[in-house]
């Protein structure tokens, strides 16, 4: 079942718009507003007159009467707009995010040859104590044991 239309009007001073639609939001929609005009109090329901009739014989499209500029004409300005796709990120965007995905990569490959010279130096260096403290021990039980001997 189509959901049931409701007619709004906002004007401008100049003109008034009058949509036919099924709701508040698609009606700001329609008229390109972003802010709520509604909430405002510069727009409202409508249920009778010109602009009412106008607007229910075209649902979906923008009604426009003039008040100060054409007054009394009635005209429709076309469609509802819907709204614009995301046109995509422009070439240079693009490019940037490439240039910063290749830096990324390379910093990672950069740590990474970093990382493994530091665990190489680590394991070099832990052998080199290994057999420093092997001497060392060695070194103190031979001379504990002179030392032993000496006193004996």
């Amino acid at each position: 079942m189509a959901p049931r239309l409701k007619v709004f009007t906002w004007s401008d001073g100049f003109h008034a718009f009058t949509i036919a639609v099924s709701s508040r939001s698609k009606a700001l929609e329609a008229w390109g507003s972003k802010q709520d005009l509604f909430a405002t109090g510069l727009a409202s329901e409508l249920s009778g007159g010109p602009d009412y009739d106008a607007a229910l014989a075209a649902p979906g499209e923008v009604i426009e009467r003039g008040l100060s500029i054409d007054v009394g004409k009635i005209g429709k300005i076309g469609k509802a707009a819907k709204p614009k796709k995301a046109a995509g990120p422009s070439h240079a965007r693009i490019a940037k995010i490439e240039r910063l995905q290749t830096e990324l990569e390379t910093l990672d490959a950069d740590y990474q040859e970093a990382d493994a010279a530091l665990a190489e130096r680590l394991k070099a260096l832990e052998a080199e104590r290994s057999d420093l403290e092997r001497s060392h021990a060695k070194r103190r039980k031979d001379l504990t044991a002179a030392l032993k001997a000496g006193r004996a």
